[in-house]
């Protein structure tokens, strides 16, 4: 067995590459491609990576879904005891659907409308991640027009770099997030004031990929200093939520692990003397990212005279990163062979010309053959989309020797179903 770096349970055996010990060829030939195939055993080391940096501390563990919100990941993780970060009422249906616990669930972000607000507390979520005062008095008439007390964390902005792509930055003064840091104390007030609402805590979240400690270690301090300055002024903290953002190995990147990450955190919170608190962090691709791939069937070889194209089946509406983000997935074959390798862009057959997986990769492959591209768990299938009235993709988790299809290929009679015609 050889283990591909940086995704675990995923190896070849021999020539053939697996998940566990599920042959990823043999699944495709079974379901077709484009396929998302997931590794349970994967998420759940990731977990456990986690749950070890908090042994002894008082932390719940809320999974962002909006990373994978397939309805098989999110049981996994429900079964595991997570509670979920949401950011929408569709997110809320399919993660009740999971079996998810009502007091398990946070609700963030920066646009929820009033039926978003009369349907969380209505089933009883644990608390409101509130980003804008003006949410605030919305939430507090909402609540109180429905005789409810809403459980409200305000998220702050404190302006921290996380030396992330700019797209998934969030608590810089220039992003839409949070309250700024120098509101805080006063939202805080404000929110203690305001009819049908209950301050339980402060939130921070301050971008996605990460792969420093510096930026949490500087988002920390100044999140303690609010605290002490709100704690000061009479109101009391429940929890203390430094929201997820811990990045992957696409390409080489050197994440610290989240139990060496924790570590130095829980460090700087026992000199601050915080270290007894009530914590939630809210992970997302750090648990999925790198337990997932998708599998796709190259179409066509089409040589140029500037770039040779390796066109697959998988297209930027099944795996959006690289078009939106520029960013970089490892491809590798299904099927290892002895083929002279030649350079391509692997593209898709949507009608796009930012419709490409890879830049200039190395590969030895004919039309027929069957790739992996890696690093697929986290933002490809809860962003696919339907452009060019291409259906979303099969989902697969292997859970050891087992294959279970959590997600049928959608149709063009799925995606047509809500539509009407034109009366005659």
């Amino acid at each position: 067995m050889n283990q591909l770096p940086g995704h675990p349970h995923f190896a070849w055996h021999g020539d053939a590459l697996h998940a566990e010990q599920v042959r990823l060829d043999a699944l495709a030939q079974q379901y077709g491609t484009p396929l998302f195939v997931y590794s349970k055993a994967s998420m759940l080391e990731a977990l456990a990576a986690y749950q070890r940096g908090f042994a002894g501390r008082k932390v719940k563990i809320c999974y962002a879904m909006k990373a994978n919100s397939s309805l098989g990941v999110l049981q996994v993780f429900a079964r595991a005891g997570c509670g979920f970060d949401i950011v929408s009422g569709g997110e809320l249906e399919r993660v009740l659907t999971a079996g998810a616990q009502p007091q398990d669930i946070i609700f963030s972000g920066v646009g929820k409308t009033r039926a978003e607000m009369q349907r969380a507390l209505a089933v009883g979520i644990g608390c409101f991640n509130v980003e804008s005062e003006a949410e605030l008095e919305v939430l507090s008439a909402v609540a109180s027009a429905a005789g409810k007390t809403a459980a409200v964390s305000i998220r702050v902005n404190p302006n921290v770099d996380p030396k992330t792509h700019p797209y998934i930055s969030t608590g810089l003064k220039g992003n839409k997030f949070g309250v700024a840091h120098e509101r805080t104390l006063a939202t805080y007030q404000r929110a203690a004031a305001l009819p049908g609402l209950k301050v339980v805590g402060i939130d921070c979240h301050i971008g996605s990929q990460i792969t420093d400690t510096a930026p949490y270690l500087d988002a920390m301090d100044r999140i303690l200093d609010l605290v002490e300055a709100i704690e000061g002024a009479g109101i009391a903290l429940q929890h203390i939520d430094f929201g997820g953002g811990l990045g992957i190995n696409y390409n080489g990147d050197q994440p610290p692990a989240a139990d060496a990450l924790w570590a130095q955190l829980f460090a700087k919170l026992d000199a601050r003397g915080f270290g007894d608190r009530q914590f939630m962090i809210e992970p997302g691709r750090s648990l999925v990212g790198n337990a997932g791939a998708c599998l796709t069937e190259v179409l066509y070889l089409k040589p140029g005279e500037q770039k040779n194209f390796c066109i697959i089946d998988a297209a930027m509406n099944d795996l959006p990163r690289p078009a939106m983000y520029q960013a970089y997935h490892a491809i590798v074959p299904l099927q290892r062979k002895d083929s002279a390798a030649e350079t391509y862009d692997v593209v898709g057959p949507v009608c796009e010309s930012g419709d490409w997986i890879g830049r200039d990769r190395a590969l030895g492959v004919q039309a027929g053959d069957r790739l992996a591209v890696l690093s697929a768990g986290a933002y490809c299938m809860s962003m696919a989309s339907n452009y060019n009235t291409r259906g979303r993709a099969a989902e697969v988790l292997v859970d050891g020797a087992q294959a279970h299809l959590i997600r049928e290929r959608e149709t063009a009679a799925d995606q047509m179903r809500g539509e009407k015609l034109l009366p005659q």
